[in-house]
């Protein structure tokens, strides 16, 4: 095994510092059974810092940046660009070079590849930082591939990659990118799956976007797509979009936008067959990390492929309970006119004082009303309050 360059299968769990949150997760999703991933490996983040240790100039840039505040918005994409252009103009260690080319012969290194950025602070539970850092497509060559390897480090310091962290407390210094290196596959259909519905929290009703060919158009916002929903096991809701445009692959490498025909603007991407084999994955994905996930997955040949799976960190937390009865919590703060989250130690003071059962979520309190509103005279009461 090469400290520089690791395999999906050869990612441990508690690797999140070698390879970013999206190697992680890759190398977990590849061992799962049932889920289909295409094959790829990571440029560890020890990769990076070799390119890096050498270069005076990126090191006290990145000190000044980190005497900025997210308000200093001219200075950040000034210092930001310089960081960039610092990056790319370092030659890659050669033996980084090597291990590359030695994993991709394992692949073929004629092979189309998507090269994709895998930041350390990044699909964590509390902060997505999801499009921050950059991805390229149908990448062909091993000169090609390197040269994008280099552009992704550099994507670490995007103006709004760099804004992120600050408005999220992340120390510039502190944060690495692994790069993945990922057989490209040109699907026939593409989206994401978010096992909790992102418009209402619901999570028992799964929502599914697909539209025709590349993701890439999908998560930039270029094209509209279709919306299905499926609770348990069934579909509930689909609206279908009218896809004028759609990203694929070229031959010569790199993508490009195509016009979809008149006739199949407002064809369904998916059958219902479809939708609920994406639903089933979904869930398996999400009772496999423990938590709600948002999911990007592309159609080839009938095989539905998994090319990342994030927490869905949008959702408000809720609550955990024993079992799996619907409940009603009401918020202790709130009834006090008491909004704001709680410090750790004020939750566990008030935990240890009061007799009432208690449960906490997002730092607030929470107290379970559900035995009182199933009685007519109590829920009265509670209602009324």
């Amino acid at each position: 095994m090469n400290s520089l360059v690791l395999g999906f299968w050869e990612i441990e769990k508690t690797q999140l510092l070698l390879v970013g949150g999206k190697g992680l997760h890759l190398g977990e999703l590849s061992k799962m059974e049932g889920i289909q991933v295409p094959e790829g490996f990571c440029i560890t983040t020890l990769g990076y810092q070799k390119a890096m240790e050498q270069n005076e100039t990126y090191h006290a840039l990145i000190h000044q940046l980190n005497l900025l505040k997210a308000e200093d918005r001219d200075q950040i994409a000034e210092i930001s660009r310089r960081i960039r252009q610092s990056i790319v103009e370092v030659e890659i260690p050669s033996e980084v070079a090597e291990a590359v080319t030695q994993y991709l012969s394992r692949f073929g290194e004629d092979h189309a590849y998507a090269v994709r950025s895998s930041a350390t602070a990044e699909d964590l539970p509390h902060a997505s930082f999801a499009g921050q850092q950059d991805t390229y497509l149908n990448i062909i060559g091993i000169d090609a591939i390197l040269q994008h390897i280099s552009k992704c480090w550099a994507s670490l310091f995007t103006d709004r990659a760099v804004i992120y962290r600050m408005q999220n407390g992340f120390d510039h210094s502190q944060v690495y990118l692994s790069v993945v290196v990922q057989k490209m596959i040109f699907p026939q259909a593409s989206g994401i799956i978010f096992t909790a519905d992102p418009m209402t929290s619901n999570r028992k009703l799964l929502s599914i976007d697909a539209s025709f060919g590349l993701g890439e158009a999908l998560v930039s916002g270029l094209v509209s797509a279709d919306g299905y929903q499926v609770q348990e096991g069934k579909i509930v809701d689909k609206r279908i979009a009218t896809k004028t445009l759609a990203i694929y692959g070229r031959k010569e490498g790199g993508t490009e936008t195509r016009q979809i025909d008149l006739d199949q603007q407002k064809v369904q991407t998916l059958t219902e067959q479809q939708i609920l084999e994406l639903a089933r994955i979904g869930r398996l994905i999400e009772a496999y990390f423990g938590s709600p996930q948002d999911i990007e997955w592309c159609l080839d040949q009938d095989t539905f492929y998994i090319v990342q799976s994030r927490p869905i960190t949008t959702l408000y937390p809720i609550p955990e309970a024993k079992d799996e009865d619907n409940h009603v919590y009401v918020s202790v703060g709130h009834q006090q006119m008491m909004t704001d989250p709680m410090k750790p130690l004020g939750l566990s003071f008030y935990l240890l004082t009061t007799p009432a059962p208690m449960r906490t979520a997002g730092g607030r309190l929470f107290v379970d009303v559900t035995p009182m509103l199933a009685s007519p005279v109590s829920r009265e009461t509670i209602l009324n309050t």
